[in-house]
C-alpha cells in the first residue's frame, strides 16, 4: 500500500515571499519526488463580497476575507490532491492556508512566512503596478483594506504554524530547511 502525500501549507501575508518559497520548494523536490502545488488563491469568488474600508468608508470588492473563497472548491481540489496518493507531496499555499480548519487539521507541516508590513506593501505596489494600477491605487486599496483584513484573519494564523519563515531573506536557507523537514517527513524519520 502506498503511503499518503507529505501536505505542507504555506501561509503568510500578502506578498511575503509564499510563492517564491513553494517555487522553489517544487524546483528543489520534484527531482525526487512527484510534488503537487495546489495554489489556494485561485479558488476566490472574485465579484461576489464587497467591503467598506473601516476608515475612509470606501467600497471595493472584498479579496481578503475568509468567506471570499469559493469553500466548496477549494476542499474538493485539496482533497484529491491528498488523496492521490501517487504524488508525494502536495504543497498547499496561500494567506488563507492555515485559517481554514479543513485544511490545517489534514496538514503535515504547517509554515508561515512573515514580513513586515510596510515590505509587503511595497512588493504589492512593484506586483500591481507592473498590471498598470497606479502606485496610489495599490496603496490606497492596501492602507485601506489589505492590512485590516490581514491583522483580522492571517496573522493570528502563526500560531497554528510549526515553522516560521523570514519572507525577507533572499536567500535559500529557509527553503533548504523546509525541503529538509519534508524530506523527513517523507521518509517517516
Amino acid at each position: 500500500m502506498s503511503k499518503k502525500p507529505y501536505v505542507v501549507g504555506i501561509s503568510g501575508g500578502t506578498c511575503s515571499g509564499k510563492s517564491t518559497i513553494v517555487t522553489r520548494l517544487e524546483e528543489t523536490l520534484a527531482a525526487n519526488h512527484k510534488v503537487i502545488v495546489l495554489n489556494l488563491d485561485k479558488f476566490y469568488k472574485w465579484s461576489a463580497m464587497r467591503t467598506t474600508a473601516p476608515i475612509t468608508r470606501v467600497e471595493y470588492p472584498e479579496h481578503n476575507h475568509p468567506e471570499a473563497v469559493d469553500m466548496d472548491k477549494m476542499l474538493e481540489a485539496f482533497t484529491t490532491a491528498i488523496a492521490d496518493k501517487s504524488n508525494d507531496v502536495v504543497l498547499a499555499e496561500g494567506v488563507f492556508a492555515l485559517y481554514f480548519d479543513q485544511i490545517r487539521e489534514r496538514l503535515d507541516l504547517k509554515i508561515f512566512v512573515d514580513l513586515p508590513s510596510d515590505e509587503r506593501m511595497f512588493r504589492r505596489i512593484k506586483r500591481m503596478m507592473n498590471e498598470n494600477t497606479t502606485m496610489d491605487d495599490v496603496a490606497i486599496r492596501y492602507l485601506d483594506t489589505a492590512r485590516y483584513r490581514h491583522n483580522e484573519f492571517v496573522e493570528p494564523t502563526r500560531w497554528h504554524a510549526d515553522l516560521v519563515v523570514n519572507g525577507a531573506l533572499d536567500t535559500h536557507r529557509g527553503t533548504d530547511i523546509i525541503k529538509t523537514c519534508i524530506e523527513i517527513g517523507i521518509s517517516g524519520l
